[in-house]
């Protein structure tokens, strides 16, 4: 299919009667609003099974895309991702901000589906700091072992728990220059936190939005550091928190790493990097994960939101499927 924002062809415009010229503005209004017109088509056409119907395009940028133009398709994605997951959530279940520290701390280098897989079992035996910070470590370990990395993660949250108890008072910090002192917690563990549990916005660059955001070429950094400024500077601070679960859904469900599901991406007219993956609609579809392909998700105690929009609650560990 072509590009609708490409030129018309020399040998048409020879042949057809002469058309009133439109100013460039105009033009340039016209052809966002189509884009913007295709991109909604394609999250109506949703089918049975929650899956969409993609254009067969992709982003034609200009070689120097202006700042402006950088900010408004930026944040044009993230209202696309927010009405195709408006139920965009953190993957790793909790009850409170010391189980989310933990939880994230444990989902470093494995999936938020075996943390969750094996994060009951250690609540229920520590279910505060001062619980957890008195532990055993080989008990610690054999309970952490499916998460891998066991040894080295049991001393994290033990040291995160003990310095809970001797600096916070059990308590989890809210500010994030406090956190970042805690064993095992980086700016991406803290800002999960901060966004999660106190309601604080942050921008969580894991692996999932590192990949998007420079796919979509909002940034080309590769350190995690400039990317959180870099995107940063595109959105309003309000919005950082939910940006990152958009981001990170739609990273996990549809723009994977290998096989991107292109021909099932409901954000393809504003994407660059389409045709990296599969751009066939049936053949991109067989590519999805989770709700959108019919897959359970990564929690086991997903928000009520999540489970009314079809999705399915993971399994516990050992649990067949």
């Amino acid at each position: 299919m072509s590009d609708p924002s490409a030129a018309e062809n020399p040998a048409q415009k020879a042949t057809a009667p002469a058309k009133k010229a439109v100013p460039a503005g105009k033009a340039a209004t016209a052809r966002k609003a189509t884009a913007v017109k295709t991109a909604a088509a394609a999250r109506r056409a949703a089918s049975a099974d929650g899956t969409t119907t993609a254009p067969t395009t992709a982003a034609k940028l200009p070689k120097a895309e202006s700042r402006t133009a950088l900010v408004r398709r930026a944040r044009r994605i993230n209202r696309e991702l927010a009405e195709v997951y408006p139920y965009a959530h953190p993957e790793l279940d909790f009850e409170n901000s010391f189980q989310l520290v933990v939880a994230t701390v444990l989902s470093a280098q494995t999936t938020d589906l075996r943390v969750n897989q094996t994060t009951p079992a250690l609540f229920a035996k520590y279910p505060t700091p001062e619980d957890l910070a008195a532990a055993d470590p080989e008990e610690v370990e054999e309970i952490l072992r499916p998460c891998g990395f066991f040894r080295a993660k049991t001393k994290s949250v033990m040291g995160l728990s003990k310095a809970l108890v001797e600096n916070h008072g059990g308590e989890v910090p809210g500010r994030l220059e406090d956190l970042v002192k805690l064993p095992g917690v980086g700016r991406k563990t803290a800002f999960v936190v901060l966004g999660n549990a106190f309601g604080r916005p942050g921008i969580t660059v894991d692996t999932h939005f590192q990949r998007l955001v420079r796919r979509w070429r909002w940034t080309e950094a590769t350190d995690p550091d400039k990317i959180e400024a870099a995107i940063g500077a595109l959105f309003p601070k309000s919005e950082w928190t939910m940006l990152s679960h958009h981001v990170i859904f739609h990273g996990r469900r549809i723009c994977h790493a290998r096989k991107p599901a292109c021909g099932a991406c409901p954000i393809a007219p504003l994407c660059p990097a389409f045709g990296e993956g599969e751009t066939d609609p049936d053949k991109a579809r067989k590519l999805l994960k989770y709700e959108k392909g019919g897959f359970p998700g990564q929690r086991l105690k997903p928000p009520q939101s999540y489970l009314d929009a079809g999705g399915i609650p993971a399994p516990p560990l050992g649990a067949a499927g």
